[in-house]
């Protein structure tokens, strides 16, 4: 069948060109790019486990494509700051919460971070910029993303290499599906994105906020009587960047229902959280 053919031609692309593939589905998906290396390096690992590869040489250059590509996020994030992250964050299906939970898990794991980010969806692509943002040295960077890197890489590759039997089997039963093998491969992420744009979609036919430019908000400040300014950031972050609009409130979206209540009735808010 032609669906079987496609099934074996790409297990002897992957038999052929398997180091290749490896190293640049790693650097794309840590790029940012949606391409899930996850599949591919569980299929290295069983094929290690046959004697195809060498599971040493596919963790090393793993690890280091998946360090290569952070180094770019990590020089941005030194130059252009935290800034960086809003670019990040608008091609995210979730750009509201992006920056926010980014830095929460930055502010409350520091450096450590680095270690288990590339096991968060999401963390992965962001942290690294966090990292440059936060005037990381580059030699701590490369020990404790080298660090995580390896974790990542070597917890799937370890993973396909003992159930190596299990994903011959698996590879199987797709090959045997015919055009099902396509639909078992694409539906899940496919109604996944779907799911989550519809879901964004509603949210935002259910909330409608008015957005103040920062001219707008300057005025307001200078003129007539000012607004309540909410600064969402976490606190750990306003003290590191050292920067925060004057008079403005720095609460976090938990203490909001505590702490507004205290604000005169009637005030006008105005939230910042980037």
């Amino acid at each position: 069948m032609v669906q079987q053919g496609a099934v074996h031609e790409a297990t002897r692309w992957l038999l052929q060109h398997g180091y290749f593939l490896l190293l640049s589905a790693v650097a794309a998906e840590q790029l940012g790019v949606p391409v899930p290396a996850a599949p591919l390096l569980l299929a290295m690992g069983a094929l290690a486990g046959r004697g195809h590869y060498n599971l040493i040489s596919a963790l090393a250059l793993s690890s280091l494509a998946a360090l290569a590509a952070d180094l770019v996020w990590f020089q941005l994030g030194r130059r252009r700051g935290e800034s960086i992250l809003g670019i990040l964050c608008r091609i995210s299906l979730e750009p509201d919460s992006c920056v926010r939970l980014t830095r929460h898990a930055f502010d409350r794991y520091g450096p450590a971070s680095l270690l288990f980010c590339k096991f968060v969806p999401g963390l992965s692509t962001v942290a690294p910029p966090m990292a440059g943002s936060s005037g990381m040295s580059f030699a701590r960077f490369v020990l404790l993303d080298l660090t995580g890197s390896a974790l990542w890489a070597g917890a799937f590759l370890s993973t396909g290499w003992i159930f190596r039997r299990e994903t011959e089997r698996a590879l199987e039963i797709l090959s045997n599906l015919g055009i099902g093998f396509f639909v078992v491969l694409v539906a899940p992420p496919l109604l996944w994105l779907m799911w989550k744009y519809a879901q964004r979609r509603a949210w935002f036919a259910r909330v409608k906020v008015q957005r103040v430019t920062p001219e707008e908000l300057h005025t307001m400040l200078a003129w007539g009587e000012p607004p309540s300014v909410i600064d969402l950031r976490h606190a750990r972050t306003v003290e590191r960047t050292g920067l925060k609009i004057a008079g403005a409130y720095v609460l976090e979206v938990e203490e909001l229902n505590v702490h507004l209540r205290k604000l005169p009735a009637g005030s006008h808010l105005v939230f910042y959280c980037s």
